[in-house]
C-alpha cells in the first residue's frame, strides 16, 4: 500500500512492520514527510523504517529521519533505520548524528 500526497516523497507499507518512504527527501518535502511518519507510525506496529526508495535527500531529510527516530524513543519504541541511502549515511556522518540513527 502506497500512501502520502504527491509532493515528491510517499510512503510504503507494503512489508511486515516495516515503514518505506520513496523519492525525495529534501527541503520541500521534509517537514510534510516528517507529519506522514509521525501519523503511520502512532497508527502502526512499524520498527524499521526503510530509506531504500529515497531518491535524494540532504540535510533537511536526513534531520527528518532522526526526528523520526527521536520521537518513536520518546514513545518507548525502537526504530530501527535500513537502506539508508549512501548520501545520507555520508551526510550523517559529517554533522555526527550517525549514532543517533544507526
Amino acid at each position: 500500500m502506497t500512501t502520502g500526497p504527491d509532493n515528491g516523497f510517499r510512503l510504503l507499507n507494503d512489508a511486515p512492520a516495516t515503514l518505506g518512504v520513496a523519492g525525495l527527501l529534501d527541503f520541500e518535502t521534509a517537514a510534510p514527510a516528517l507529519q506522514a511518519i509521525r501519523s503511520a507510525l502512532a497508527a502502526s506496529q512499524s520498527t524499521r523504517l526503510d530509506l531504500a526508495g529515497v531518491s535524494r535527500c540532504d540535510s533537511a531529510g536526513l534531520a527528518c529521519v532522526v526526528a523520526a527516530v527521536a520521537e518513536a524513543a520518546r514513545h518507548g519504541r525502537k526504530l530501527q533505520v535500513i537502506h539508508m541511502p549512501a548520501d545520507m549515511q555520508a551526510l550523517a556522518s559529517v554533522c555526527e548524528v550517525d549514532q543517533l540513527i544507526g
